[in-house]
């Protein structure tokens, strides 16, 4: 067998050479590969911070001091008006585990040659880690309802109070109820946003609905008082005197019924129809609209059975008690009131 050649013995050592320096460098590659996965690659940010090269450790202390201690901040929270501190870190908490894991994400997914070229080009993963958190939605649900209870009223319907013969109004006033639904989603939005850990976002205004008195003034409508002791009628218009009429009440054997009624029908030219009480037994069934009848020409009727204020004939009994329970009034008084009030005015009978 012939000697190989020189030539031979010289590509032969370059090519074993090249052999060695190439699994050398691979080796290195390799090696170097697995130590950098324990620091953060360059390019990662942590809300505009730099943390390539970081540790574990050291992206935890940087998520300390750039998210988590700014996340216990008090917040100001507004609900109509009201101002409520909340400390967020009772009900939210920073998810570290996950943004540390964000940290070394960009390298776990890169390929070896991509991974290679970042090491050797020094070539950026670039990747922002986004702050993650958890919600303890019953604890912000209950702190919500804290605020309800404050923040919530009724509303107040107007309404005609009665103060001896005079009339007060109790004026009606708008309610507020705290939207607790939509407060939770604003309140978990804002707190788990970028904008949690802003020094400029540290004020949250949560919905509040508006509840509308179902009765105002200007539903009161006009209220008559009837003084028993005096015989008296009022009309008021809100709380002002609008006028005074004279009446008769009913007698003691048939006295007109004290308390709060209302006015349940207006009769033009009412037949007077005949009760059936031993009063009337000797009257006819009926009596149409005329001279003759005993209601004259207009009657107000009340929810109190068989009361109202009507008309006379007998305009000497006017002033006295001498009705079966009605307020009789002069044609003239009994037609202006007939005029100036309408079905469901209040009326107060008092002695």
């Amino acid at each position: 067998m012939q000697a190989p050649s020189t030539m031979q013995r010289t590509l032969t050592v370059i090519l074993a050479v090249c052999l060695l320096t190439l699994s050398g460098g691979m080796a290195w590659a390799a090696v170097n590969d697995y130590a950098a996965r324990t620091v953060v690659p360059s390019g990662v940010t942590l809300l505009g911070r730099d943390i390539s090269g970081m540790s574990a450790d050291e992206v935890r202390s940087a998520i300390s001091s750039d998210v988590s201690d700014r996340l216990k901040q008090p917040y100001t929270v507004v609900a109509d008006g009201h101002e409520f501190t909340l400390d967020p870190s009772n009900a939210v908490q920073v998810d570290v585990d996950a943004m540390v894991d964000a940290a070394f994400q960009p390298r776990k997914t890169a390929s070896f040659v991509t991974r290679l070229e970042h090491d050797v080009m020094q070539t950026p993963l670039t990747a922002e880690v986004e702050p993650v958190y958890t919600v303890d939605q019953a604890t912000l649900d209950t702190w919500i309802a804290d605020v309800a209870q404050d923040v919530d009223r009724k509303a107040v319907n107007a309404k005609v109070l009665l103060k001896g013969y005079k009339i007060e109004i109790r004026k009606s006033e708008t309610g507020r109820k705290v939207d607790v639904a939509r407060s939770a989603e604003v309140l978990q939005q804002t707190l788990t946003s970028e904008a949690a850990v802003s020094e400029s976002a540290r004020r949250i205004s949560i919905p509040v609905e508006t509840i509308e008195p179902k009765k105002t003034e200007d539903d009161l409508g006009r209220t008559i008082v009837v003084s028993l002791s005096q015989r008296r009628v009022r009309l008021f218009d809100g709380g002002k005197l609008v006028k005074t009429y004279r009446c008769a009440i009913g007698t003691p054997a048939h006295p007109t019924p004290p308390g709060e009624w209302k006015i349940v029908q207006k009769r033009y030219m009412p037949t007077w129809r005949n009760p059936g009480s031993a009063w009337a037994a000797s009257m006819p069934r009926s009596i149409p609209p005329g001279p003759s009848n005993p209601l004259g020409t207009r009657a107000i009727n009340l929810s109190a059975p068989g009361i109202r204020f009507h008309g006379t004939r007998n305009i000497a009994s006017v002033g006295t008690a001498a009705s079966h329970g009605c307020m009789r009034m002069y044609r003239q008084d009994v037609e202006d009131l007939y005029d100036r009030v309408k079905v469901g005015d209040k009326v107060f009978i008092v002695r």
